[in-house]
């Protein structure tokens, strides 16, 4: 680590440990500034960063763009000021004009803007799309803009129609929070001017019109990921071909090219594997996407970067086979020889570097605080910006140095407020599990900690399972605010999690509960034994998603903890699988059709231990999470209320797989930190 990175480490765990002033609160989480990723300009001497300043009521709420130059000589200023939200920005290859889309006074839908940056001035409205506009690109020569919009031929007679019903002979029809629609993604170009002509470039395709085309659902609709060829004449983007299977079938993800004036698209990946992400080298030469195998009876695979020679030639080739990692955002060096992206280790995201045209991928520093995400790097400048973010630092934007491994922020939007903060960054340990598993963890400290007192012991549980616990500022499941009252908490990476390679996120098929649960007590007793100053008599445990159903397998496994605490969790591996959105890839990792009654269906399905409940249980969902339905805490309570087990049912008639909402979240906090009181004070 060097010097720089060191000396920014001690500083903030200083902060932390003597300057802060009180604990955290809810207030002061919901109303931190929430920083989004950062767009360079083209020749780098801007940066446009996103920025939210939250409300509890959301009328009050607001979202702009900001913008900062490179070199950290001013301040960000304020951009925008309109009341809808601004996405998915782009600038025009000249670095004057910006795009974006946004739903502003008068918009039915979302339309694409472009904002004159240097000569100023309001943002002018160039879509009139019905089915909105989204992920503006500029072309290379910044004349036309490339834009998504959602088709839907069936809108007139749906609308006509005088009854009310939703009809579908294929699969999937929902999704997270929403009933899946006909409409789909189209790409569209006209001149990045007011007024033009939009021309939809699958308009009568035979790919649009099949049965298993969509796009990557995002938070805006569906997205094609579509980026310009070099030279202007055509767009490459990244749809599915086969979700129409999607109830027996892995679901593929290929890539296309339509030329700028329409037509049938040419298929440029084939086979059983996936691509996305497409993404082309600066001197034109070579197109970048993100493969992920397929079709080897495995549900998780790590993410890797593939290239082909542009013009497309050949079956693209692997450059991070040997990488051990799922590799996230990416990006070149102007002179298109070096290659940097970030990955997920142990708690972290990191940076690494590689030759561009394949080798060997190198750690370009280590860190021991925080996660990078969103970096990326102008087209004509040597320039790493990127946001940084830690459990004790919410999220901002900085200017990464490879060389000297350290970063400068750009911004300071919250950096005052989490100076006054009372917090610690995690500590971290390992330990080896009866299994021979070498397992991560990070603990939490509660504010003024003193390592001479006893303090409660709360196992909190991930969801994923492919994910990890990352040293990051979290909204939804906010660590420090769960440690206010003086609790520690245990944050463990059980076999399935990421960060830690291929095989071990693998190793949870067909072992979906019974081998994380394991590893979750043994972390427990690892940490009591390793740190004096937990109360192995006052512990709690919970998690949402997969920890809540980790939870409910803990429900039925053991009896240590004096209570427990499940957010849209399942209870039951066979009714989950019928009613969720997704079911394919859970009959894959529970080893065949639930019909078939392998033995994960019947020996890791919580609910056929129901006669082992006795712990007083906390259940929180969701009315509209369509991914973990209802239909499970409800199955849950009716076994808690049927064996007469202290619990508490909390149903939020708005949220979906997460508590969005201002009021929800700080009712929903201070209902679980009321039952963590009531058994561990």
């Amino acid at each position: 680590m060097s010097s720089l990175r060191h000396i920014a480490v001690l500083l903030v765990c200083a902060a932390g440990a003597t300057a802060a002033t009180a604990p955290i609160t809810h207030e002061a989480l919901w109303l931190m500034k929430r920083v989004g990723a950062p767009v360079p300009s083209p020749d780098g001497k801007w940066v446009i960063v996103p920025v939210t300043e939250p409300a509890y009521d959301e009328k009050e709420q607001v979202s702009d763009l900001w913008i900062v130059p490179s070199d950290a000589s001013a301040k960000p200023r304020r951009l925008t000021a309109g009341k809808g939200s601004e996405s998915g920005v782009a600038w025009s290859p000249d670095s004057r004009r910006i795009a974006f889309s946004a739903r502003r006074e008068g918009d039915e839908a979302s339309q694409i803007y472009v904002l004159d940056v240097v000569a100023g001035g309001e943002a002018q409205r160039v879509t009139s799309a019905s089915g909105g506009a989204t992920a503006p690109r500029f072309s290379p020569d910044g004349s036309v803009l490339l834009f998504t919009s959602s088709v839907d031929a069936g809108a007139a007679e749906r609308k006509a129609r005088k009854y009310s019903a939703r009809v579908y002979d294929g699969f999937p029809v929902r999704f997270w929070d929403h009933w899946l629609e006909e409409a789909r993604p189209h790409l569209f170009v006209q001149k990045a001017e007011a007024g033009a002509e939009a021309r939809d470039l699958l308009a009568g395709s035979k790919l649009a019109a099949s049965k298993g085309f969509a796009g990557t659902e995002t938070a805006s609709g569906e997205e094609l990921a579509a980026a310009w060829a070099p030279d202007g004449k055509s767009v490459v983007f990244a749809c599915s071909v086969n979700r129409e299977e999607a109830a027996f079938a892995e679901v593929r993800t290929h890539l296309f090219e339509v030329r700028e004036d329409g037509g049938e698209p040419r298929q440029i990946t084939s086979g059983k594997d996936s691509f996305s992400q497409p993404r082309f080298r600066p001197d034109g030469k070579a197109l970048y996407m993100l493969h992920s195998a397929g079709g080897d009876g495995q549900v998780y695979h790590v993410s890797r970067l593939a290239i082909m020679v542009w013009p497309a030639a050949g079956e693209p080739k692997v450059l991070t086979g040997g990488f051990d990692r799922s590799v996230g955002s990416f990006a070149f060096t102007p002179d298109s020889r070096t290659l940097y992206l970030l990955a997920e280790e142990a708690g972290h995201e990191k940076l690494f570097s590689m030759p561009a045209a394949g080798g060997g991928v190198k750690l370009a520093f280590d860190m021991k605080l925080g996660v990078y995400t969103g970096m990326t790097i102008p087209e004509k400048a040597e320039l790493l910006v990127a946001n940084w973010e830690s459990s004790v630092n919410p999220a901002e934007v900085v200017r990464i140095d490879p060389r000297a491994g350290a970063h400068k922020p750009l911004s300071e939007f919250n950096t005052a407020r989490a100076a006054q903060i009372d917090w610690q960054a995690p500590r971290h340990f390992w330990f080896t599990s009866g299994r021979g598993k070498r397992i991560h963890n990070m603990l939490i400290l509660p504010p003024s900690f003193d390592p001479a007192k006893k303090y409660p012991l709360v196992a909190m549980i991930h969801g994923g399972p492919h994910s990890m616990w990352r040293d990051q500022f979290f909204l939804r499941w906010n660590y420090h605010l769960l440690t206010t009252p003086g609790y520690v908490l245990l944050l463990t990476d059980y076999t399935g999690s990421t960060g830690y390679g291929e095989k071990f996120a693998q190793e949870i098929q067909g072992d979906p509960l019974k081998g994380p649960g394991e590893e979750i007590d043994q972390a427990v007793n690892q940490a009591l034994k390793e740190f004096p100053f937990l109360d192995g008599a006052k512990m709690c445990a919970g998690g949402a998603s997969y920890g809540g159903h980790m939870a409910n397998w803990l429900q039925a496994t053991t009896t240590r903890y004096r209570c427990l605490f499940s957010h849209a969790g399942l209870i039951n591996l066979e009714s989950q699988w019928g009613t969720s959105d997704t079911i394919f890839h859970r009959e894959i990792s529970n080893g065949g059709p639930v019909w078939e009654q392998g033995p994960v269906w019947r020996e890791q399905n919580p609910i056929r231990y129901a006669k082992n409940f006795r712990t007083p249980m906390l259940l929180t969902v969701g009315e509209k999470d369509f991914r973990v339905p209802l239909n499970q805490t409800l199955e849950n309570w009716s076994v808690l209320k049927r064996l007469q087990i202290p619990s508490r049912l909390i149903v939020f008639p708005d949220a979906n797989h997460w508590i969005l909402k201002g009021e929800d979240s700080r009712f929903f906090y201070g209902e679980l930190l009321g039952w963590l009181k009531r058994y561990l004070n």
